[in-house]
């Protein structure tokens, strides 16, 4: 029998568009958030679901959403401030694990924390699990299988073109700000604050496109695939004249967030203005954007050996999907693994792949 999947922030906006995924793939996941009247309405609206009221603040009402097989997915964030909660209701339950978040210490406190404790719990811990960083994964993994063993660094590049952006991710982004990042450089992973490096990728366009260094789940995921691997880069796309002086912004933000005084201060005002989820684009907006992730796998001489491109829809779109898909196989007790999992070896790289063209993300390259 297939365990239960339980939606934690169900109402907020990525919440929503999981679980329209699931229902219109002919599951009934649970609703849980803190509003009774709001998942009342957004039960109903999805053709009667179960619900249940559940609030960071009040662990134990987290823990009494899942037991053991069942699957608990959450979108509460920020999940630096407010992702606790779910992860050790999950692990005290035995219950599968996944997450949407992007940012990079949670990442990193999932892995290296969470991670250990959910083996013995017999469960798997799946964080970022949307277009934060799924699909840099997937490409990464291609670019590595395609170049052999005489790989020894990724460089991986997100690119979106419209679509907008939603409060959530608004929120998490001024987070990340003032929380630590890492890379995995020379082999091991290293602390350093995000956009500490630019980089330019050519996309075929003539014109190259640049963005910043940001930790993310392919640190974790892909090395302990690769063993060859010694080097890994996951740049975010950003444009404009700030992108160029980032590292040297960052840099300050860092020395200035080692003072405890001031980090205190700095995460007051990021607390103070972040009002969480507040909506995102509908879904004519999210229509018109798109996305591109780039995978360069090099050799010990900096020389190309395998390049991968992946073509795809608007990331909030992509993100539901694909949660939606790797909680309805988590449900069924397929995952490959327990832990703390990349997507690759929690699923395998053909079934993650047939997967992520199932919801419109496809090699074209």
């Amino acid at each position: 029998m297939a365990g239960r999947i339980v939606i934690f922030g169900a109402t907020g906006y990525t919440g929503t568009l999981i679980a329209r995924s699931l229902t219109e793939s002919g599951l009934r996941p649970v609703l849980a958030a803190r509003s009774a009247q709001r998942l009342e309405r957004l039960a109903d609206d999805l053709g009667g679901l179960d619900t249940a009221i559940a609030d960071v603040t009040a662990p134990h009402t987290v823990r009494a959403l899942v037991e053991r097989g069942d699957v608990l997915v959450s979108t509460v964030g920020p999940f630096a401030r407010w992702g606790q909660a779910a992860a050790e209701a999950a692990i005290d339950a035995g219950a599968h694990y996944v997450d949407s978040t992007g940012e990079p210490a949670f990442i990193r406190q999932v892995f290296e924390h969470y991670g250990p404790a959910a083996e013995p719990a017999d469960c798997a811990m799946l964080p970022s699990f949307g277009f934060d960083w799924v699909p840099g994964n997937l490409a990464g993994a291609m670019a590595m299988t395609d170049a052999g063993p005489n790989a020894v660094r990724l460089d991986i590049g997100y690119f979106s073109r419209g679509g907008g952006v939603s409060g959530g991710t608004t929120a998490s982004m001024l987070g990340v700000v003032v929380e630590p990042s890492f890379a995995y450089r020379r082999g091991r992973l290293r602390s350093e604050p995000i956009g500490a490096r630019v980089k330019r990728f050519d996309l075929d366009t003539g014109k190259p496109r640049q963005g910043i260094s940001v930790g993310g789940s392919e640190h974790f995921g892909l090395p302990s695939l690769y063993p060859s691997l010694q080097d890994v880069d996951v740049i975010l796309g950003k444009g404009g004249k700030l992108t160029r002086a980032m590292p040297l912004v960052t840099k300050s933000i860092s020395a200035a967030t080692a003072v405890a005084p001031i980090r205190r201060a700095l995460t007051t005002f990021v607390h103070n203005r972040v009002t969480g989820s507040t909506g995102g684009p509908d879904d004519q907006q999210r229509a018109t954007g798109t996305s591109t992730i780039i995978a360069d796998a090099r050799g010990p001489n900096d020389q190309l050996l395998q390049r991968v491109r992946l073509d795809g829809p608007n990331g909030y779109t992509f993100t539901a999907d694909i949660i939606a898909w790797a909680a309805s196989v988590a449900a069924r007790g397929e995952l490959r693994g327990r832990g703390g999992l990349g997507p690759v070896a929690a699923f395998g790289l053909e079934a993650l792949t047939a997967a992520a063209a199932q919801v419109g993300l496809n090699r074209t390259r």
